[in-house]
């Protein structure tokens, strides 16, 4: 595991040992107060830890105050590109984080300025690099937005921000290839040790960009490196928080919700409708927030021994499901009746499993 440094975003720690922390980024107009903190709301359900917002112009600073006050426990995190006076109008509302190149808004009075304004209110920088829009200077010197550049780069803006004592830096290095994404993390991994904001930028669609930010953030996690997560697709937010707890999970990083597993499915398969079941018990249990191991099997072949490794299982047989609890055969269900018997007997799993944190909590002791 990388050793970093540890930076907090409101009261959320990055880095210093603390978890990989989930986040994404609104894909609403900012000065949409309504819809914004309707999508706001929605990612955090999913599971989002901090929120990004566009800054691109006044409207959207200036809405971001009434932002702040409708979801007022948010870490927010304000993208600023260029405009040094859209950072203070995002400081003077109350976020959270700024995500901000110092070498890209101005003059160095105005990098000065920003800076105090973050320090005074003890809010993070994130450095962002890009593949996509390396300084001039630097395609012209390596030819091409190579790994080395993306590191020069982002040197680049941190001597700016150390020069003015600035150290609550966060930094990402992101290119919309795995290989180069790749290459540009381990290489800064070894010459600095601020918290690492990880992603594969502009993925793709929900398919292809799951698949290529699943291999460069599973390489880099795998390999210790890297503090926060954010998935970048061409899709919903929420589902880009679906993707990153998936990820963590499956590298055993972060625990959260429901983990199905659920067979393939071959020329066994015992029951007609299978992927249209697990579809609908997983949507129907994706507000459980609880870990939860379950396991849904077509055939009798490799269920009986999931099903045994599952709080809750159930495998089919001639159109019939058994349903087991911790391996243990519970009751025989109709197929057509499966997913409202195992919704009911996985909420009746978390009623107990609520009720046993009830029982395992010390009771107060009033002091007279």
């Amino acid at each position: 595991m990388r050793k970093t440094r540890a930076i907090k975003v409101k009261d959320i720690q990055i880095g210093g040992g603390a978890p990989v922390v989930v986040q994404s980024m609104t894909k609403t107009d900012t000065a949409d107060v309504g819809a914004t903190v309707a999508q706001i709301e929605e990612m955090m359900r999913a599971g989002c830890e901090i929120v990004r917002l566009a800054v691109p112009d006044n409207d959207a600073a200036i809405a971001l105050k009434e932002i702040r006050k409708r979801v007022p426990d948010v870490p927010i995190v304000a993208d600023i590109h260029f405009h040094y006076k859209l950072a203070l109008m995002a400081l003077e509302a109350g976020i959270d984080k700024l995500r901000l190149n110092p070498g890209n808004i101005g003059s160095q009075e105005r990098i000065r300025e920003v800076v105090r304004a973050t320090q005074a209110q003890k809010v993070p920088i994130r450095i962002g690099v890009n593949g996509g829009s390396l300084e001039k200077d630097l395609l012209k010197k390596y030819g091409t937005a190579t790994p080395e550049a993306m590191v020069e780069s982002a040197l680049r803006h941190i001597q700016i921000l150390e020069d003015l004592d600035f150290t609550d830096i966060i930094i990402s290095l992101k290119a919309s290839d795995v290989h180069r994404t790749v290459a540009a993390y381990r290489l800064l991994a070894q010459k600095v040790d601020y918290p690492f904001h990880l992603g594969v930028t502009e993925a793709g669609t929900a398919f292809t960009g799951t698949v290529k930010s699943a291999i460069g953030l599973g390489i880099l996690l795998h390999e210790g490196i890297g503090d926060t997560i954010r998935v970048s697709l061409a899709a919903e937010p929420h589902e880009e928080v679906r993707v990153a707890w998936e990820i963590l999970k499956s590298l055993e990083l972060r625990t959260r919700g429901v983990t199905v597993v659920a067979c393939p499915t071959c020329g066994r398969l015992d029951v007609d409708n299978f992927v249209e079941i697990v579809t609908e018990i997983e949507r129907r249990l994706a507000h459980v927030e609880e870990p939860l191991h379950l396991s849904i099997m077509g055939c009798a072949v490799n269920g009986p021994g999931e099903a045994h490794d599952s709080q809750l299982g159930v495998t089919f047989g001639r159109g019939v499901g058994m349903i087991f609890k911790d391996g243990v055969p519970m009751r025989k269900v109709a197929g057509e009746d499966i997913v409202e018997a195992f919704v009911l007997e996985t909420e009746k799993l978390l009623a107990e499993i609520e009720a046993k944190k009830i029982v395992a909590e010390p009771e107060l002791v009033s002091i007279t």
